[in-house]
């Protein structure tokens, strides 16, 4: 069995797995950089219309075409990856379907949403 998501159903996925799971990261020892310059544009443009989160402001940095890079931070330090919104694009749909049915059917919790997350930074589940 396939899902297939738009772009908008794949991105929205994508935030609901950084809002639910980004916390497993920092746990494995893994942080989010960003342009600082990227943060703050995105920020700012987020301001006019709303009060943004974190992830919110994650989420606009790559719709405004910047990246998203996971770095080791414990470790050695070569794990690296960085994603761009077509990444999300095409890796959301690729998650395991269990999780990906879970979060579709709002059953989802911060494993689900931890999958989700590694399916995207690096089409695999490295972590658990």
């Amino acid at each position: 069995m396939k899902i297939l998501l738009d772009k908008q159903e794949s991105l929205d996925i994508f935030h609901s797995a950084l809002c639910n799971g980004l916390s497993y990261f920092s746990g494995y020892g893994c942080e989010i950089t960003y342009k600082k310059s990227d943060y703050k544009r995105a920020k700012e443009k987020l301001i006019v219309t709303s009060t943004p989160c974190y992830e919110d402001v994650l989420v606009q940095i790559l719709k405004d075409g910047g990246l998203l890079t996971l770095k080791d931070i414990e470790g050695d330090g070569l794990m690296t990856t960085s994603i761009k919104i077509e990444d999300v694009y095409d890796r959301v749909a690729k998650t395991p379907i269990k999780f990906l049915l879970q979060m579709i059917e709002e059953q989802d919790d911060a494993e689900t949403a931890d999958v989700i997350l590694q399916t995207v930074f690096f089409e695999d589940i490295i972590f658990g």
